[in-house]
């Protein structure tokens, strides 16, 4: 939740949403907490744990599709207010009056319940064997993620609560959506303090205003908007401060005073012309003219328009004064509100937001390992059910990553995942608007026909697009000449760090079918085929009928005759790809 209010709506139109690379080879916090309770709420009763079941697609997506580091953040034992807050959102969502709610004890903390504790201690295993690095907090997991980004250790946090702003985070990433250009939705404090002119402490100003995870009550009758504009009268030195002073009876310090004491005499009223509403009266305009409507002597003046206003020093002044009144009428409107709350603020939730160290010291260790490969498996077969040869094949993304990193600053002659080599580059793909290289990689043992034959087939395929926020890249596989090849995206800039000579030689290859095709190309066209030459709209369909026939008759030609060289053209699709996988990660 964080900062009550609908406080990301204000915050919306000052999100930039970045590309693909943004988070390339940076580090990343995590808020666990925020990922499960989204993974129960988005397929909760569709699939088997879900909260496994995405924390290892996400973490995979976010490692191999967007070359991020991640580290996960786990929330430690919740101050007592948090507790006290969390016992009275259940009694109001569950209809019980709150006058029945428990006073918490001081200094006693409520865990949550055992159901989601479960499910943290499942992940944490799960992502331990991914070789992750897990940081618990002392408290609130986004104030340790907060912690991390601002003294620099990671560059973003990942979480949807407002508060990581209130503890002193940059950069907070809401909400990832990896099929699209822009996946990141991300919100900077730079961009919060140009856009609306709030600063670290304003925001905590406002939590105490319209309520937090902390306090749900907050002060009643003050919304959002009007938290905003009453803690922008202050700077942000002061306000914490001003907000003190007030709830103790010092209505004063709310704003300005109304008048200064040379200015409490009346100011004297100029006479303005009923019909053209300048200065002056409407008889000496028809006498003498009106200055400003350029009129004659004896000719009445233009008569004002609808909503019409004078701009005259007078008048000018008189509309700042009511302007001023009616904001200094409003400040202590707001005032007797805030002084009206009993024991506010609340200075434990204040040093709360601005405490320094939430759980780490300054230099925390983070340390990303390879995956334990067969531990996974065993793990996830036994948790989710899936096959061992469909775990090996969702996790080649995130191990095809780490050996190009390996690759490019220590090259070897080891084999990706033991098993496969590094094949060719097939061609560039685009996606989503960003370049790839879809990579060939081959496995290094050769199989006999008798172990295609003796494999057998699932009878069911496993659906594992439940959610497109996760669905893991699917791997493209094929059996050529018995061995088998698979096909993987990979980021160009790691492909062309660790095989350089590869991407030279496909940059070659591209410019020599280049020059192939221009010195193929006919010189001299018909007019109907020339490019510059438009055809009529019945030649155009009369020349695409023609040669859509012809590539008919060719194909049936083909299929009659049945030639074995065809047959070898596509070798594997005898087989499914159930089959290919086994083969594969069997």
């Amino acid at each position: 939740m964080g900062v009550g209010g609908n406080f990301w709506d204000l915050l919306k139109p000052h999100a930039r949403f970045e590309g693909f690379d943004f988070l390339r080879n940076k580090r990343v916090a995590v808020d666990l907490s925020y990922w499960i309770v989204q993974h129960e709420t988005a397929i909760k009763g569709y699939t088997r744990k879900p909260h496994i079941r995405l924390t290892f697609f996400r973490t995979i997506n976010l490692f191999s599709k967007f070359g991020a580091y991640p580290v996960f953040v786990l929330d430690g034992t919740p101050s007592p207010l948090k507790s006290q807050a969390r016992i009275a959102r259940f009694f109001k969502s569950s209809g019980i009056e709150l006058s029945s709610l428990p006073e918490a004890e001081e200094g006693v903390s409520f865990e949550r319940n055992h159901a989601f504790r479960k499910c943290v201690e499942e992940c944490v295993e799960l992502l331990e064997l991914l070789g992750m690095p897990v940081l618990k907090a002392k408290g609130e997991a986004e104030a340790l993620c907060a912690q991390l980004n601002r003294e620099g250790h990671v560059d973003a946090c990942i979480t949807s609560d407002s508060d990581a702003f209130l503890y002193g985070a940059h950069c907070v990433i809401k909400r990832i959506q990896p099929n699209s250009k822009e996946p990141f939705e991300c919100y900077n404090i730079s961009d919060i303090e140009v856009g609306l002119g709030l600063k670290q402490k304003h925001l905590i100003a406002i939590s105490l205003l319209v309520g937090s995870d902390h306090d749900l009550n907050g002060i009643m009758g003050i919304g959002l908007e009007t938290a905003v504009r009453f803690v922008k009268c202050f700077s942000e030195d002061e306000i914490l401060n001003r907000l003190h002073e007030i709830a103790r009876g010092d209505i004063d310090s709310g704003g300005e005073a109304l008048r200064s004491p040379d200015e409490k005499s009346p100011k004297p009223k100029f006479p303005h012309c009923s019909h053209c509403g300048h200065p002056g009266n409407k008889k000496a305009h028809l006498k003498f003219s009106c200055e400003v409507c350029n009129s004659t002597a004896g000719v009445i003046c233009w008569k004002k328009p609808v909503g019409f206003k004078c701009d005259c020093p007078s008048c000018d002044s008189d509309r700042k004064e009511k302007e001023k009144k009616k904001n200094e009428t409003w400040r202590l409107a707001v005032c007797k509100k805030i002084a009206s709350e009993k024991e506010f603020p609340n200075d434990k939730i204040i040093q709360m937001y601005l405490r320094i160290h939430h759980g780490v010291d300054d230099n925390p260790f983070m340390k990303w390992a390879s995956p334990q490969g067969q531990m996974l498996v065993d793990y996830l077969s036994y948790q989710q059910h899936w096959e061992p040869s469909y775990i090996r094949q969702r996790l080649l993304p995130m191990l095809s990553t780490i050996y190009l990193r390996d690759k490019a600053s220590s090259p070897s002659s080891n084999l990706l995942h033991d098993q496969y080599e590094f094949h060719g580059i097939q061609r560039i793909k685009i996606r989503y608007g960003h370049a790839f290289y879809v990579v060939n990689w081959k496995k290094a043992a050769t199989l006999s026909s008798d172990e295609v034959y003796n494999t057998p087939e699932e009878t069911e395929e496993l659906d594992e697009s439940l959610d497109s926020l996760e669905d893991p890249d699917v791997l493209r596989i094929h059996i050529d000449d018995g061995c088998c090849f698979l096909s993987t995206d990979e980021d160009m800039e790691l492909v062309r760090n660790a095989f350089p000579e590869k991407v030279q030689f496909l940059k070659e290859k591209e410019l020599k079918e280049m020059k192939s095709r221009k010195r193929k190309s006919p010189k001299n066209l018909d007019s109907s085929a020339s490019p510059s030459v438009q055809l009529s709209i019945t030649e155009f369909y009369r020349s695409s009928k023609s040669v859509g026939q012809n590539k008919l008759e060719e194909n049936a030609e083909n299929n009659s005759h049945g030639s074995s060289a065809g047959k070898r053209k596509e070798p594997s699709s005898r087989f499914s790809k159930s089959t290919r996988r086994r083969l594969l990660f069997g």
